[in-house]
């Protein structure tokens, strides 16, 4: 079966197009399982944290021993510690009984029954029990953890996690050698309010956690190296490194938008009444015609910006702020406003000032901001025709925006200077 480009759930290397991420992987392994960190990933939605952490699953598998979960779709798992402590050992059961090298004698004192009168305590010592057993280090994997982040059962959990992980750092207990929790939030900090309007009053426990600093964007070179493969299947007769450039000029590496680009080429541009062939479709033009389609939306990333936007009204102000009046912002990452913009991906830093983290978000978001202004103001409906001319090849020109706002201000002045 041919290989594709994947926009949903994990890339597989065999079924899809994908950017060659073993080097990360390898860092990954050196830099933080071997020395025994526990660590969250915590990236943008659509970062490709699934993938990575299914690839981290295959280089571990071998060597260690890995327990790998989700935490998505899992609330009833949190209802009580008897049933969060329940739940964990029946995910952690089921990856158990697929990994490789276990005995039937692990997997049997593993699944014994939990205490209901001392669940937390009875979970603790089955995972030191576990650890201490077994012939090969353990490593815990869950993803979406961030979905029980607001839970104080979740804590609990955490604490657990901590409590186990200091005890082995005294030399006075077993534990999981390596813990990785993958989710949006960083869990390390959990005062930041995850729900507008909902007050967050506790700490994470979290505050073992190893600073987790590798860059899971799509480097420039790597994107060439998806191309190349795509273009050795294909023979395209296009300039695929050129190709690779263009989009990485217009999302900075940022997967899903990688992927998205190279899919409607592919499936949508290549073969259209403009880009009858490869050679054609593989230029900037086709790939524009690619970025039109992204930023006009919908897809899942788009919505879930506009879904944070709106609900985070600090960040919404500061984004409206720097498209349409030109003010600049220091990245500070203790800010609320930077901080959530951070962590959902939309912003970034540059020069030390704040900056919308690539072309293809500049643009969506103005869109929107300017579809918004147009709502409330009903008598500038019929200069809708005119929003396409702000877009210049697919990116905002802001000398145009400026002036166009200059001259929009000036417009309600004097309609409230006659009014008065």
């Amino acid at each position: 079966m041919p290989r594709k480009f994947n926009i949903t759930g994990i890339c597989v290397p065999s079924k899809h197009y994908m950017v060659d991420m073993s080097a990360a992987i390898e860092q990954i392994e050196n830099r933080f399982i071997r020395q025994g960190e526990y660590f969250t990933i915590n990236r943008a939605r659509q970062y490709g944290k699934s993938t990575l952490l299914e690839l981290l699953y295959r280089k571990l598998e071998d060597q260690y021993i890995v327990i790998d979960m989700s935490f998505e779709a899992a609330d009833d798992c949190f209802v009580s510690m008897y049933t969060m402590a329940q739940g964990f050992v029946n995910k952690a059961s089921r990856s158990l009984r697929e990994a490789k090298g276990i005995s039937k004698d692990m997997i049997t004192l593993w699944e014994q029954p939990i205490s209901r009168e001392w669940p937390l305590d009875s979970l603790g010592n089955k995972i030191s029990d576990f650890c201490r057993l077994t012939d090969r280090k353990v490593v815990l994997l869950i993803d979406e953890v961030d979905r029980a982040a607001d839970n104080q059962i979740f804590l609990s959990f955490l604490g657990l996690l901590r409590e186990r992980y200091l005890r082995r750092e005294a030399g006075r207990g077993d534990t999981f050698l390596s813990v990785v929790l993958a989710g949006v939030h960083d869990i390390r900090n959990l005062k930041m309010k995850l729900h507008p309007g909902q007050e967050q009053n506790y700490n994470s426990p979290w505050n073992i956690a190893a600073e987790f600093n590798v860059d899971m964007s799509l480097s420039r070179d790597g994107i060439h190296g998806m191309l190349a493969d795509y273009d050795a299947d294909y023979h395209t007769g296009a300039d695929m490194d050129a190709a690779a450039d263009i989009i990485y000029e217009y999302t900075c590496g940022y997967p899903f938008l990688v992927s998205y680009i190279c899919k409607k080429v592919d499936e949508e541009i290549v073969g259209s009444s403009n880009f009858p062939t490869y050679r054609t479709a593989w230029t900037r033009e086709g790939i524009l015609e690619a970025v039109k389609l992204l930023i006009k939306g919908p897809n899942t990333l788009y919505d879930d910006m506009i879904k944070h936007i709106t609900d985070h009204q600090d960040l919404q102000e500061m984004l409206n702020n720097i498209l349409f009046e030109g003010q600049k912002y220091p990245y500070q990452e203790y800010d609320k406003a930077v901080s959530i913009g951070r962590m959902f991906g939309f912003i970034t830093e540059k020069d030390g000032m704040v900056a919308v983290a690539n072309r293809i978000f500049e643009s969506q978001i103005y869109n929107y901001f300017l579809s918004e202004e147009l709502k409330k103001n009903h008598k500038q409906r019929e200069a809708l025709p005119d929003r396409n001319q702000f877009i210049q090849e697919g990116s905002l020109d802001m000398d145009l925006v400026m002036e166009k706002f200059y001259e929009y201000l000036l417009l309600l002045i004097t309609k409230e200077s006659n009014i008065l």
